[in-house]
């Protein structure tokens, strides 16, 4: 079998590790305990996080034990990496949901049966430490000179940064040691803007211990227009169907960039790298076919082979100008609001394809918006029941985004 360490370099997943050639060997020769952590700010993981949960999957399979930490301590502090601002603090309760449902979704996805993987949350340990002994026994390694030389912290100088995020550094250095401790975690994985955060953790277990463990980080994932991978201009792309249907996470794959499909390809599914390449070298239109491909496998893991195959059904039947298959997301209305009438950029608003009246009216003023593949053209435009056909009507927000409005 091939060792997973080359498996990961060669579908493009690592950016930076410690000790390489030593740690290629580790993984070739041993079963490792590795961790990732998962700060609990929402309450669904995202398609950014699924390409840590695929590393997960690669990892497992090879025979390495997964350690899926939920963050329900260090999210009640929030990272300070990558923001301008101070995280909005969210409340004990809203984090323990928001790991709960982590819980679930990442149980989708990794074998916990007989302890071939552990799940733990970092609040059983944080939430109980004394200040004063955490200070002398874990404070006293790092040092605020060095720690400041640190993107995450160097960035916020200029627009303030607190004590209290400050210490995020130490907790998640803490939840290494801790791992290690108790369970012989000795790799710790995660997204590239966490190097810094990672190294504090393998040097505090490398001090205390006096043992080899080791840090990988990957790539954060962006499209080639340079946005962040799974943001929209509509919103995240969550692994929640009732926060993203399937229709609308299959159509975000189906209309990738021609340059981002192998790519994404590689990342995101289990496709033998030969079928990737070959997938992503079609030009022109039969790049399509890589994009199809893309969409159903990664929809299919996430959301099941039955809904996977619903929203290509649905996503073929738009293109061909049947609009009554398959899963396009829907919004019922009682018969009622529309014997009144209600002006179209309020409908737009309830079913969240704008978020204000003035994006609504940007969008018609620009024809971005259709009914039933007539362009509208009045900001005051009031909808009724002679708008529906069969009681429904299909609204499509620019060239991809469908919404059918159907009457109870």
């Amino acid at each position: 079998m091939a060792n997973v360490y080359d498996i990961l370099k060669e579908r493009g997943y690592i950016d930076q590790s410690t000790y390489e050639d030593e740690l290629r060997e580790l993984l070739g020769k041993e079963s490792v305990t590795f961790y990732v952590g998962f700060d609990a700010t929402a309450d669904s993981l995202t398609l950014g996080h699924f390409v840590q949960i695929m590393v997960m999957m690669h990892m497992q399979n090879a025979g390495h034990r997964p350690i899926a930490l939920l963050g329900g301590g260090t999210t009640m502090v929030g990272d300070p990496s990558g923001k301008a601002d101070m995280r909005k603090m969210l409340t004990k309760k809203i984090i323990d949901h928001n790991a709960k449902r982590f819980k679930e979704q990442l149980s989708k996805f990794i074998d916990f049966d007989e302890e071939k993987a552990i799940m733990v949350n970092n609040a059983d340990w944080l939430l109980e430490l004394n200040f004063l002994e955490f200070m002398r026994e874990i404070g006293v390694h790092f040092s605020v000179n060095r720690m400041l030389t640190f993107d995450c912290y160097k960035n916020r100088m200029e627009s303030g940064l607190t004590f209290f995020e400050f210490s995020y550094m130490l907790m998640q250095s803490y939840d290494y040691l801790k791992l290690y401790r108790d369970y012989n975690c000795r790799l710790q994985v995660g997204g590239s803007d966490q190097w810094s955060n990672i190294l504090g953790g393998y040097e505090l277990v490398r001090k205390l211990e006096g043992d080899k463990v080791y840090a990988m980080t990957f790539k954060l994932l962006s499209t080639a227009a340079g946005t962040k991978m799974g943001k929209t201009e509509a919103g995240t792309i969550w692994l929640d169907p009732e926060k993203t249907s399937p229709y609308e996470f299959y159509q975000y794959l189906r209309n990738s960039d021609d340059r981002d499909v192998e790519k994404f390809l590689s990342l995101l599914t289990f496709l033998p790298m030969e079928e990737v390449k070959r997938l992503g070298s079609l030009e022109g239109a039969e790049i399509n076919k890589a994009k199809e491909v893309l969409a159903f496998e990664v929809t299919k893991m996430v959301h099941g082979e039955e809904e996977a195959t619903k929203a290509q059904n649905a996503a073929r039947a738009l293109f061909k100008g049947t609009k009554d298959e398959g899963s396009i997301p829907f919004t019922e209305f009682e018969k009622s609001i529309f014997e009144e009438g209600i002006g179209i950029l309020n409908l737009l608003k309830d079913v969240e394809l704008t978020k204000s009246n003035s994006e609504g009216r940007r969008l018609i003023e620009q024809g971005g918006i259709t009914i039933d593949e007539k362009k509208v053209e009045d900001i005051n435009k009031t909808i009724t029941l002679d708008d529906f056909k069969d009681g429904k009507i299909l609204i499509r927000k620019g060239k991809k985004v469908y919404h059918q409005i159907k009457i109870k």
